[in-house]
């Protein structure tokens, strides 16, 4: 009765289990996991909301690309990073995900191939087995500095003429590391030499750390292979609920403008980003400063305090290393039973070493430095 691209395995694991059996009895539990940013204390300017009452809210002018006044938001963004693009390159879409998929859906048919980053999303292989399309690992090393580094030969080597996109995620997540203007450049030119596009996932571009290595502002430039970046209200405003998103193209002419007319056409099938958002979104853009700023300093300061992260050149989460944990789903199991503390094990997000935590720096300062005293506490009790 059911497609096998939705055949997976459905039980839950042992740690949500648990987390549902303790939430369900009430149990206080700090979740260093929480990445909502509408449920961390930040404060959102009452306007917001008055903005969606606009008239113009309830006129239906359907455009594939979406309208005109918040694609050029979104191309002043770019601009502002010396990336200069043409609304006309821009395309709204409800979400992040969606973007992916009408991307894959322009790049690749059934059976091709997708390179991803590993350690990062675990959402790559739903979004690439819903468009029937096959994820290849490439990975993240980390260096004797702390910084991870895109594995260049094994990238290269992993390439193969199913493969349609590289999937870039700057600054990636969890790891919080982005690519040096060195390895921007050298994926760049392989993509480039291969007939292979290149997708930027820049979604949490916005919050590069201040003491992290100089790295590119958005891999989006010109003199490239054909390059799709995207990012949206979800964390460029701290706004997931509101579903507007972004892809911005750039490459060579030819190869844009063939991508622009079929992404209309694809895009025109849906028509999926709401006119009220759109609308409002020119006067949002005045808002997302002072959203920003509450975020980048929510999170420096949970970083500065927790000395034992890894080094990261952005994004809003923490990885931890803890030695002698071998086991990460029973310590995690462990550490919410007896500590009451919700961590993502670094298995859900295909670390391939073991004893790694992964937290959110989102929460107010009181809560993370509670919930990571408790981390470390149980995690002093693991014998090596």
């Amino acid at each position: 009765m059911f497609a096998k691209r939705t055949g997976w395995d459905l039980r839950p694991n042992k740690l949500s289990k648990k987390l549902a059996e303790m939430r369900a009895r009430g149990e206080e539990i700090i979740d260093l996991t929480e990445s909502n940013p509408t449920r961390v204390g930040l404060h959102y300017p009452d306007e917001l909301l008055k903005e969606l009452a606009d008239p113009r809210g309830l006129l239906y002018e359907p455009d594939p690309r979406g309208l005109l006044p918040a694609r050029k938001v979104v191309a002043s963004i770019y601009a502002a990073k010396g990336a200069p693009v043409d609304p006309e390159r821009i395309f709204l879409t409800a979400s992040t995900s969606e973007a992916y998929s009408m991307l894959f859906r322009l790049l690749a048919d059934p059976g091709d191939q997708v390179l991803v980053p590993r350690p990062s999303y675990p959402l790559f292989g739903y979004l690439a087995g819903l468009n029937d399309l096959e994820t290849v690992f490439y990975p993240l090393h980390l260096g004797t500095d702390g910084h991870w580094r895109v594995g260049l030969k094994e990238l290269e080597e992993a390439m193969t003429p199913r493969t349609r996109a590289l999937i870039v995620v700057h600054p990636n997540n969890p790891t919080g590391s982005c690519l040096t203007y060195e390895e921007r450049d050298q994926a760049a030119a392989l993509c480039a030499r291969r007939g292979i596009a290149l997708i930027c996932d820049e979604v949490f571009a916005e919050y590069r750390t201040p003491a992290g290595r100089r790295v590119p502002a958005t891999l989006l430039k010109e003199g490239g292979p054909l390059t799709f970046a995207l990012g949206g209200l979800s964390k460029w405003m701290g706004l997931p609920q509101m579903k507007l998103s972004w892809i911005a193209c750039a490459g060579p002419d030819s190869e844009v403008s063939g991508a622009l007319a079929r992404l209309e056409v694809i895009a025109d099938t849906a028509l999926s980003v709401n006119t009220p958002v759109q609308a409002a979104f020119p006067r949002w853009a005045g808002f997302a400063p002072t959203i920003q700023r509450q975020i980048r300093e929510r999170v420096q300061s949970n970083r500065d305090w927790m000395k034992k992260l890894l080094p990261a050149d952005g994004g809003w989460n923490g990885v931890l290393e803890l030695p002698g944990v071998r086991d990460e789903e029973s310590w995690a199991l462990e550490l919410l039973e007896r500590r009451r503390v919700l961590v993502h094990p670094g298995y859900f997000y295909d670390f391939e070493q073991s004893g790694i935590a992964v937290v959110s720096l989102l929460l107010p300062s009181g809560g993370f430095q509670e919930g990571i005293r408790r981390l470390l506490a149980n995690s002093a009790t693991i014998q090596t």
